[in-house]
C-alpha cells in the first residue's frame, strides 16, 4: 500500500461515526418505590445503582427487549408499559440511546440474577446513591415521572 493509501485508511477510520448503543430500562414500581439494581463488579459501572435493563439485540423491539432483559436480571415476566422518557447521553468512548418503560405488572419476585443487590427506594432516594452520569443527568425528569 502506498503511503498516500495508508493515510487516506487513517483518514477514514479516525472520522468513523461514533458507536451508539440503544439501551431499554424499566421504572418498576411498587406502592411508592421503585427498584433499581448495583452492578455486579467486571462490569463497566460496577457498583452503581441503577434501573433494570439492558441492550436491544437485532431483531428485537424495545419492548421485546426489555421483557427479555427482565427475564435475565431479575427472574421476572413483565408486562411493558408505555415508553416514559427517552434520550441520548455520550460517554467517552461511546453514546447510548437511553429509553425508559414503565413496569408496573409482573409475575414472580424480582431477584439479584444479574445484580449484586437490589433495593427498593422512595424516588428522592436517587439522588443520595450513586447512580450511572446518564441517570443523574435526568434526575429532574426522571423525579416528576415518578411523582
Amino acid at each position: 500500500m502506498t503511503s498516500w493509501g495508508r493515510a487516506y485508511s487513517l483518514s477514514i477510520m479516525a472520522s468513523k461515526r461514533p458507536t451508539w448503543i440503544p439501551v431499554v430500562t424499566a421504572m418498576i414500581r411498587k406502592g411508592d418505590h421503585v427498584l433499581v439494581g448495583k452492578r455486579p463488579e467486571g462490569h463497566t459501572l460496577a457498583g452503581q445503582w441503577e434501573f433494570p435493563g439492558g441492550k436491544i439485540e437485532i431483531g428485537e423491539s424495545p419492548e421485546e427487549a426489555l421483557a427479555r432483559e427482565l427475564q435475565e436480571e431479575l427472574g421476572i415476566e413483565a408486562e411493558v408499559g408505555e415508553i416514559q422518557l427517552a434520550c441520548t447521553h455520550s460517554y467517552p468512548e461511546v453514546g447510548i440511546l437511553l429509553v425508559f418503560f414503565e413496569v408496573r405488572f409482573w409475575k414472580g419476585e424480582p431477584k439479584p440474577v444479574h445484580h449484586t443487590e437490589l433495593k427498593w427506594i422512595l424516588p428522592e432516594e436517587l439522588a443520595k446513591i450513586e447512580i450511572p452520569e446518564a441517570n443523574r443527568r435526568l434526575l429532574p425528569k426522571i423525579m416528576e415521572l415518578l411523582s
